[in-house]
């Protein structure tokens, strides 16, 4: 078991045991918790009531939070002539077809997103095993693959981002930073709340949400009244 550190112990203490706190109360919590000298991410974690090995409980999509999570992505466009001057245009930080397709099966991998139109999937599918495990496959549900390039550039520089139940049905994403004010981490949090809530499987049956913690990247998880 790993030694935990004099700061995460001293910032542990703060989290009452067995007190479940109100979202206003854990956001205000997780920030006093935030004791790294860096900016840290506020992760939002959620237990469903479903069964992800079957496929009409996964819970998976995308959105755009109220107030980003922060950080600048760097997004990669696959797209050709008129689409990847869109492309450009809207902030993409590279755009290519199949010179980018030879670099990533050279083993480069700097961005953090990648997005494409529909036409460039004849070129990019043979990426699926070097994408797919890193979670960087451009994808028609999630809004990566579309015609609509500059649309979804600007989604992901205005931080949008991907949920997914594990293996465990259990949601981990960001919803901002430490220096975020606790009303944009709080409407952050409810706006994912509410995406979750609204895309229930339908045939999730029982309780759907289990149980919510709130997370700074090195602090205690602070649990949220259901």
């Amino acid at each position: 078991m790993a030694k935990q550190s004099k700061r995460f112990r001293e910032s542990q203490a703060l989290v009452e045991h067995g007190k479940f706190y109100t979202a206003d109360e854990a956001v205000a919590l997780v920030k006093q918790t935030a004791t790294a000298k860096f900016d840290e991410t506020v992760e939002m974690h959620v237990r469903l009531g479903v069964d992800p090995k079957y496929a009409d409980q996964q819970v998976r999509g995308a959105m755009v939070l109220p107030h980003g999570i922060g950080k600048s992505k760097k997004v990669l466009a696959f797209a050709e002539g008129e689409k990847a001057q869109e492309a450009q245009a809207a902030g993409a930080d590279y755009v290519g077809s199949a010179d980018l397709v030879a670099k990533i099966q050279g083993g480069w991998f700097d961005f953090d997103v990648a997005v494409a139109t529909p036409d460039m999937m004849r070129i990019i599918g043979r990426l699926g095993k070097l994408l797919g495990p890193r979670g960087l496959m451009p994808n028609p549900k999630l809004g990566t693959v579309t015609p609509d390039i500059a649309k979804a550039i600007a989604e992901q520089k205005a931080g949008k981002i991907e949920y997914r139940t594990d293996k465990q049905g259990n949601i981990h994403c960001p919803i901002g930073k430490k220096s975020f004010e606790e009303i944009k981490l709080r409407e952050n949090y409810q706006a994912l709340l509410d995406t979750l809530i609204r895309v229930k499987p339908a045939a999730a049956k029982g309780q759907y949400v289990k149980s919510i913690h709130l997370a700074a990247t090195m602090g205690p998880g602070v649990p949220i009244q259901i």
